[in-house]
């Protein structure tokens, strides 16, 4: 068995590596993951690249949850040759359709804008891939449940694990030719609203593991909550509008959620809240149908009142002119809305009507990851641009990081703690910062050398 890391390898988007089982003209291949690359225009413009393996030669494609970093190629995968199955636990399956369909809008609508503004010498653009791909790759779609060692290919057996990081995310467990791999995905860290802590695992011939925040700690979640409901409350005497940028899968529900608990608390009803996210409002309704995946807690808050997904004043914006008339309020609106790093999606145009108002907040909930404008505004810049027009940033930006859906150092290193013997590491989805840091802990509590993998590079199991 040997792995070939194709990307998150050194970065924490694109995550794809392929594993190979046997030798020669028997070999099995089976890719784990096909995201997305994202950040900088630079960054992007290698998910137009080739693919750096046949696609037609894959045998089986694993995803660990559904997010676009993970799952976002998939539609340019199987238009390029790819014909075998795609496992994906359950939950992740239903999640799948929504966010493909919302990332091929995205890319028509970018080359449309690309188009609309470019010469008349340069070459038309074209989008990545269109809605009209993503069918196709639901038809080779094969769902999973948890906990079922599954065989997947002629002496290859696969078997998912709650990996606690959003709806539906996995660790994977791979066996074939009397070899064992894990792959991590994204872990979620403990105590994580609405989800169950990430499983453990004790054996792997080698680990494929994530690093994102391999260098740091988050603070207490208890903390992390006190200050949101303080920049909330700050905001109101402000007398301005809280805009913030997230995820349209885990961390959307996961703000509902603290709503719904502090609703009295932090006097929610006073607020109009939006979910400005079509994606997002259909995410909602996957969770609804798929409570009995949440922890206990968040099964006690499901059953109260107020529901965290049918808040009282919450709007879940269905179409474009819905989310326009949400600029028209000054004060008095929580605007949740995507994309998480603020690198397209509609948080772009909330942002173009309030980057100027002293009084307005932005929250970051997430990582945001080099290139993208959340990453700027969290580094303090005084200007960006958006849409080729230059803005003025005078509105209050806050970073909230003990909301992350990675756990963190302390985390990693524990989930670790729990294998015996202790395999040898491939850290992946991570930046170099990050991974150095958690390579020296884990090197120095372990005594292993974690690898600190490069796209293109090999590791045997």
């Amino acid at each position: 068995m040997r792995v070939q890391f194709h990307g998150a390898a050194g970065e924490v988007t694109g995550s794809m590596h392929l594993v190979e089982i046997g030798e020669g003209a028997a070999a099995r291949r089976v890719l784990l993951d096909c995201g997305l690359l994202q950040g900088s225009p630079e960054t992007e413009l290698g998910n137009f690249a080739p693919f750096p393996f046949d696609p037609a030669a894959l045998d089986a494609v694993v995803v660990s949850h559904a997010h676009i970093d993970h799952i976002g190629r998939l539609p340019l995968l199987v238009r390029r040759g790819f014909r075998g199955p795609i496992y994906a636990q359950d939950a992740t399956a239903e999640l799948m359709p929504i966010m493909l369909m919302d990332s091929a809008s995205l890319q028509e609508g970018e080359a449309e804008r690309r188009n609309r503004r470019r010469a008349r010498n340069e070459p038309e653009a074209m989008p990545l891939y269109t809605r009209e791909d993503v069918p196709a790759v639901l038809r080779q779609l094969r769902t999973l449940p948890y906990g079922k060692r599954t065989p997947i290919l002629d002496g290859v057996d696969l078997q998912l694990r709650d990996a606690g990081h959003i709806l539906g995310s996995c660790i994977v467990e791979l066996w074939g030719d009397g070899r064992k791999l894990v792959f991590s995905g994204d872990l979620g860290p403990d105590g994580t609203p609405i989800l169950r802590d990430p499983d453990t695992v004790r054996e792997a011939d080698l680990l494929l593991m994530e690093s994102t925040y391999g260098d740091r700690n988050h603070r207490e979640r208890a903390d992390t909550i006190r200050e949101l409901g303080e920049i909330l409350e700050r905001a109101w005497r402000d007398g301005g509008n809280v805009l913030i940028p997230a995820f349209a899968v885990g961390r959307s529900q996961e703000l509902l959620y603290w709503f719904a608990r502090h609703w009295d608390d932090w006097n929610l009803a006073r607020w109009r809240v939006f979910l400005d996210s079509p994606m997002a409002g259909k995410v909602v309704e996957v969770y609804g149908g798929q409570h009995a995946l949440f922890d206990a807690d968040a099964q006690a808050v499901w059953r109260g009142t107020p529901n965290p997904f049918r808040l009282p004043n919450l709007h879940i914006t269905r179409n474009n002119d819905e989310s326009m008339a949400i600029n028209r309020i000054e004060r008095g609106a929580i605007i949740i809305a995507g994309s998480g790093m603020a690198n397209g999606g509609r948080i772009l145009h909330h942002l173009r009507h309030n980057l100027g108002r002293r009084q307005a907040h932005l929250v970051f909930v997430g990582y945001q990851s080099v290139g993208t404008l959340g990453r700027r505004l969290v580094d303090g810049a005084k200007w960006v641009r958006i849409y080729g027009h230059d803005y003025r940033v005078n509105l209050q930006v806050h970073t909230v990081g003990g909301l992350s859906a990675h756990t963190d150092q302390r985390g990693l290193l524990a989930w670790y703690d729990h294998f015996e013997p202790k395999p040898p590491v491939a850290l992946v989805h991570g930046e170099d910062k990050a991974r150095e840091a958690l390579a020296g802990e884990i090197g120095e509590r372990h005594g292993v050398q974690a690898e600190l993998v490069r796209p293109g590079m090999s590791l045997d199991v």
